[in-house]
């Protein structure tokens, strides 16, 4: 009896899961974890647009015993809202990236370089990854050093806030830092030009009341500071392996093309899920109430009944952009073009400053997730 759940650092090659599934059982019940996993692009797809597939709940009763700011946090992100909820904070983001600054993403790259060069050799993930999109986002609404260099050291913890289960370890550590990341965060936003119209415009659109409104603000933009740590470090460090591994860095418009190649052909995020709300049908299945889905994003971009040639890698392909990786519908991660443009801008940058870029190893290992094929180290020579 197949599992179709596994830890990315256990397997080599998902893809060839996938692809076995694809082929045989596109819609597969998994008894061993009570779970319907789709795999292809048409039925991911109606998943992804159903009105009877939620979000489900993480963290119901609070049975992680999350104090009231982690709390606060968790119960107002974009990414696992419902409803109305969805509706205003999805607004609320939308209204935070009309009014992101443009920053040097140069600048900020090569200081990082420079910061953990030795001998000509640099961990591409630890260094840049895993730093640059987080930076680039505090810097674009002029966040103080002091205060990107706190969120920066502490944002591993709190991405451990998306997890349905949490270790008491993790849970302590979400505890001890949610409450000055949301003071910083609250402190900073109140001295912006463009925040005290947000609220308003957003309280007067939802009927919803201006302390009402400031806990979801807060929130979602540490949200996209989670989102940048992880999927943003994932899209630069799978886009850096499949561009050197295929030469596609002749010009700028060949790396952003690759970039979004790789957003289909080698994503971050492989996995989201939903709860049925009512009984429904995907093909001849019947999905009821109470059933969990995992909707493999990972599968439903190989799939060769959407992409032609689907599992080569290949960045003039007609429809690259039409992946699912950001998801699709009212879901659609609002991040999609920041991530895009940061990963084209930061390995142009690298390929425009230094006249050779290698990888130093053969086999990368990836972090023990279920849901994001994230590599641990990706140690290249440049010169």
């Amino acid at each position: 009896m197949t599992s179709n759940l596994f830890f990315q650092s256990d397997v080599q090659n998902p893809y060839s899961i996938y692809k076995a599934m694809l082929d045989e059982n596109p819609v597969y019940w998994d008894e061993t974890n009570k779970i319907w996993a789709i795999y292809s692009y048409e039925y991911c797809v109606e998943i992804l647009k159903n009105n009877k597939a939620e979000i489900p709940l993480v963290n119901p009763n609070n049975e992680q015993e999350l104090n009231e700011c982690t709390l606060e946090i968790l119960s107002n992100l974009t990414r696992l809202s419902n409803g109305i909820k969805h509706e205003v904070s999805k607004e609320i983001a939308m209204q935070l990236f009309l009014n992101i600054k443009s920053v040097d993403v140069g600048e900020i790259i090569s200081s990082l370089i420079k910061n953990d060069l030795i001998e000509n050799e640099i961990d591409w993930v630890k260094s840049v990854s895993k730093k640059l999109p987080v930076l680039v986002l505090l810097k674009s609404f002029g966040f103080k050093e002091d205060d990107c260099d706190f969120i920066s050291e502490k944002i591993e913890s709190l991405i451990k806030i998306m997890l349905p289960q949490k270790t008491e370890e993790q849970t302590e550590l979400l505890n001890n830092n949610s409450e000055k990341f949301y003071s910083i965060v609250e402190k900073h936003f109140s001295s912006l030009s463009f925040y005290d119209s947000l609220l308003i415009k957003t309280s007067n659109q939802f009927n919803l009341s201006i302390e009402e409104i400031i806990p979801i603000a807060v929130s979602n933009f540490i949200g996209l500071c989670i989102q940048s740590y992880d999927a943003g470090s994932g899209i630069l460090s799978n886009s850096l392996l499949q561009i050197l591994k295929h030469k596609t860095f002749s010009n700028r418009i060949a790396i952003e093309k690759s970039v979004i190649e790789t957003l289909r052909f080698d994503p971050p995020i492989h996995n989201t899920r939903r709860i049925a709300i009512e009984d429904f049908y995907i093909g001849e299945s019947q999905i009821k109430k109470g059933d969990l889905i995992l909707i493999v994003l990972a599968s439903a971009n190989r799939d060769p009944q959407k992409f032609e040639n689907a599992m080569n890698f290949n960045i003039e392909r007609i429809n690259n952009t039409e992946n699912l990786t950001f998801g699709i519908g009212g879901h659609m991660c609002l991040a999609k073009y920041f991530s895009i443009h940061l990963a084209t801008e930061a390995i142009w940058y690298l390929f425009q400053n230094y006249k050779s870029i290698s990888l130093l190893e053969n086999q990368i290992q990836h972090e023990p997730l279920i849901n994001a094929r994230l590599p641990k180290n990706i140690w290249i020579l440049i010169q």
